[in-house]
C-alpha cells in the first residue's frame, strides 16, 4: 500500500527538499506540495492524503491553524515541521491534532520513518517526550476537577480499557502494557484500539492528552503523571522518571 503525501512549506528548497525524499521511497508517493497553509487544506481535501507534512510558519494560513482545520475535516493525519526548538509550538501542534512533530534538520531516515509510523497510526513522539511535554501542558492549568475522573466520557470503557488509558498516558509501549497486565500484545492492541474509537480519539497522543484533561491522571509537581484522587495505580507499573 502506497503511503499518500502532502508537503506544506513556504519555502520552496526546503518543501522540494522533503518532497524528493520521501518521493525516492518505494511506498511512499507525494501527492502535492503546498507554499502555504490555505493551499495546504486545499489539497488535503481535494486528493486525501495519508498524511501532510505542515510547516508551522506559513502565509495566509499558518500550520497550527491548517492542522486544527485538516483534523477536524478529514481522515488525514499531520506531522508539524519547524526550525524553532520550543515546547510551546509543540503544545499547540498536539492540541490542533497532530500526530507528530519534527524539526526541520531531520535526518533523512527519521523523516521517512516517521511518515511511515504516523500513517500506520502510531504518534511520533517518543512515550518519553509525550509524557514530558504532555505533563506540563496540562499542568497550566489544571483540566479536570480535583474530586476525581470525568465519568461521563470515561464511563464508556470497561475496567481493562481504563487501565490501558492509563498505561498510555505514563507513556509506555504495547509491549510494556502488556507486560504489566500480563496479557498478549494483541489484547493489548485491541484494547487500546477500543479506547481510541469509544472516546473518539485519533491516536496514541490524543489517548494521552484525554487521559489528562479527563482527570483519569494528573500531572505531579515535578511532571510526572500520577493517578487522579480515588484511582489506584495498577499493580506493576513503573514510576515515571
Amino acid at each position: 500500500m502506497t503511503i499518500r503525501v502532502v508537503v506544506a512549506d513556504d519555502q520552496e528548497l526546503v518543501r522540494s527538499g522533503f518532497a524528493m525524499i520521501l518521493d525516492a521511497q518505494p511506498d511512499i508517493e507525494v501527492v502535492a506540495e503546498a507554499g502555504d497553509g490555505a493551499q495546504a487544506v486545499d489539497a488535503v481535501r481535494r486528493l486525501e492524503p495519508d498524511v501532510a507534512l505542515l510547516d508551522i510558519r506559513m502565509p495566509v494560513l499558518d500550520g497550527i491553524a491548517a492542522c486544527r482545520e485538516i483534523s477536524a475535516r478529514t481522515a488525514c493525519r499531520t506531522v508539524m515541521l519547524t526550525t524553532f526548538d520550543s515546547d510551546a509550538y509543540v503544545y499547540e501542534a498536539l492540541h490542533a491534532g497532530a500526530s507528530g512533530f519534527l524539526l526541520k534538520d531531520v535526518r533523512r531516515d527519521d523523516l521517512v520513518h516517521a511518515v511511515r509510523v504516523v500513517a500506520a497510526g502510531d504518534s511520533l513522539l517518543a512515550p518519553s517526550v509525550a509524557r514530558r511535554l504532555i505533563a506540563e501542558y496540562t499542568s497550566r492549568p489544571p483540566a479536570a476537577p480535583a474530586t476525581g475522573p470525568d465519568e461521563r466520557r470515561l464511563g464508556v470503557l470497561t475496567a481493562r480499557e481504563r487501565e490501558t488509558l492509563l498505561y498510555l498516558a505514563r507513556g509506555l509501549s504495547n509491549a510494556e502494557i502488556a507486560a504489566a497486565m500480563v496479557v498478549s500484545d494483541h489484547t493489548v492492541k485491541t484494547h487500546v484500539g477500543n479506547v481510541l474509537s469509544k472516546l473518539g480519539l485519533r491516536d496514541r497522543i490524543q489517548a494521552v492528552i484525554c487521559a489528562y484533561e479527563t482527570g483519569l491522571v494528573a500531572p505531579s509537581p515535578e511532571g510526572a503523571a500520577s493517578p487522579a484522587q480515588g484511582r489506584r495505580e495498577p499493580a506493576g507499573n513503573p514510576p515515571l522518571r
